[in-house]
């Protein structure tokens, strides 16, 4: 009888598990964008609930890690994708949010993967290359739409897509109005562009893949040029700082009251 029992929990623990992850990708659009140079780009789009005529709504450009790579539209929603459709947070915070895809074996930012992510060590100047451009494009493609509010334009990400946020920043500093990088890094020399936008970084001090002096770096470059931006920094944490950072309170009403 225990045992049955216990396989009737296990039954509808997995269907409602199911259910759950069957609302997020029904209420994610999928997308496909395709650039002006023919690549394509498969993309996750949440729009508010529901769009009102003429009103205008923030967008989030939201950046996923390494882990998270491939071709499926799908892995990009694992960390942080729940958030956005909290129902709470969807009342409050109605936006336009956007998770591309990046494809195995490419980068955010980046031509290669990084061979250091010393800060001093990271590139300075190059080419963006062929996918960041289309998140670009992608990008530029909602921003031309009436319903988006051009004074309300965020960028998150996390590892690679923290990597990929700073360099987003510094090419095109206009475009945005928050950036939240969360265990990233950047050289720090890139960042005086960047300098009107409002950070939040955050970091785990016991990060064995970034380093953690990535995002110190990026805190007092932004701070000597005078950016209004904020480090939080959990002690003894991993690499997996995300968790603490979309726990962190407030983490969606710094976001969202963010204006130029």
């Amino acid at each position: 009888m225990k045992q049955w029992s216990a396989f009737i929990v296990f039954l509808f623990s997995s269907i409602f598990l199911s259910a759950q992850q069957s609302y997020g990708k029904e209420v994610y659009a999928k997308e496909v964008f395709v650039s002006t140079q023919g690549d394509s780009l498969p993309y996750r789009l949440l729009r508010p609930e529901p769009v009102k005529p003429g009103k205008k709504y923030p967008l989030v450009l939201f950046l996923h890690g390494a882990g998270e790579r491939g071709h499926d539209n799908e892995r990009q929603l694992i960390h942080g994708g729940q958030m956005f459709l909290n129902p709470v947070n969807r009342d409050k915070y109605p936006a336009f949010v956007l998770i591309p895809q990046c494809p195995e074996g490419k980068y955010w930012g980046y031509i290669e993967r990084p061979k250091s992510f010393i800060p001093s060590n990271m590139p300075v100047e190059q080419q963006m290359n062929p996918i960041f451009r289309a998140v670009k494009e992608l990008l530029d493609s909602y921003l031309s739409m009436p319903e988006i509010d051009k004074k309300r334009i965020y960028i998150v990400g996390l590892s690679m897509g923290a990597m990929g946020t700073f360099d987003m920043v510094s090419r095109y500093p206009e475009i945005f109005t928050a950036a939240i990088p969360i265990c990233g890094t950047v050289n720090p020399d890139r960042l005086s562009a960047a300098k009107d936008i409002k950070f939040r970084i955050f970091h785990g001090d016991a990060d064995d893949v970034v380093t953690v002096e990535g995002s110190r770096g990026a805190y007092k470059a932004l701070k000597a040029v005078g950016a209004d931006v904020e480090y939080i920094e959990f002690p003894g944490c991993g690499h997996n700082s995300w968790d603490s950072a979309f726990n962190y309170p407030g983490f969606m009403e710094w976001l969202f009251k963010q204006k130029k």
